[in-house]
């Protein structure tokens, strides 16, 4: 990819890093300290306070560990899709004086919200281990699986970046897509509460797919589906294809416009 500019994509994170703590005492150690808050609000609140548990799983924490694998993976996601679909407009002064092209506008804020996962993932082993929860052989499978969310994000994003330009309201619409988006995908409950309607449906939203897989591997210590891993990650490819198609169409009309 022409566009893959290593050292530029290196100092969007950076800067992207430093301007969202500018200004603070702890400044980037706050990207440690707000993941590991979250984590210990959501083990404190669902496991002890609550005291909620998933059914068939003998552990008291079973549903801090449901509800943490698969939130956390969501979030990245969906703060990629958000932030990527104003990045042209939110960064147009930046873009209109320098040489950049501008599909590693929403590549450097994919980079960057996958670097915030990681450290949350890890906040997130190191509960696991105090608890003493197993693993299994199927966690090398996680970079992967992840790898296939990302793209899926940044080539929906990529797109939602494109049309933003030409549709200002579409920044809306997301924003209340992806809260729509969010309480249709079990997270924060379990599939087997839905309509049977519904939940023949389910298998048709890309997030269900990625959220199974992760509660499968984190919680239950078990393969997830490989079918619809290898249908997600056909369709992610499919999807990068149209968002190229899309920006290569429309490229001098974006800069026009910006």
């Amino acid at each position: 990819m022409k566009w893959l500019n290593i050292e530029l994509v290196v100092e969007f994170v950076k800067r992207d890093f430093i301007e969202r703590f500018a200004g603070s005492v702890l400044g980037s150690l706050w990207s440690f300290i707000w993941p590991f808050a979250n984590v210990l609000i959501y083990v404190i609140i669902f496991s002890n306070v609550m005291g909620s548990r998933i059914s068939g799983i003998d552990n008291k924490f079973s549903y801090s560990i449901y509800l943490i694998a698969a939130l956390l993976p969501w979030s990245a996601f969906a703060t990629t899709l958000s932030r990527s679909t104003t990045v042209f407009s939110d960064k147009k002064s930046l873009i209109t004086k320098l040489n950049i092209t501008l599909p590693l506008m929403p590549f450097y804020i994919n980079i960057s919200e996958t670097i915030t996962l990681f450290i949350s993932i890890l906040c997130y082993y190191v509960f696991l281990l105090i608890i003493g929860h197993g693993f299994s052989v199927y966690h090398i499978m996680l970079p992967f699986i992840f790898l296939v969310q990302q793209l899926f994000a940044y080539a929906l994003g990529l797109i939602l970046a494109v049309l933003t330009i030409f549709l200002r309201d579409l920044k809306e619409v997301v924003g209340i897509t992806l809260q729509l988006w969010f309480w249709f995908t079990p997270i924060v409950y379990v599939k087997d509460i839905l309509p049977d309607e519904v939940e023949k449906l389910i298998i048709f939203n890309p997030a269900y797919i990625f959220s199974d897989s992760y509660q499968h591997i984190f919680l239950r210590n078990s393969l997830p589906d490989i079918g619809n891993l290898m249908i997600i990650t056909s369709v992610t490819f499919l999807l990068l294809g149209t968002a190229y198609f899309i920006y290569s169409r429309l490229e001098s009309d974006v800069k026009d416009f910006l």
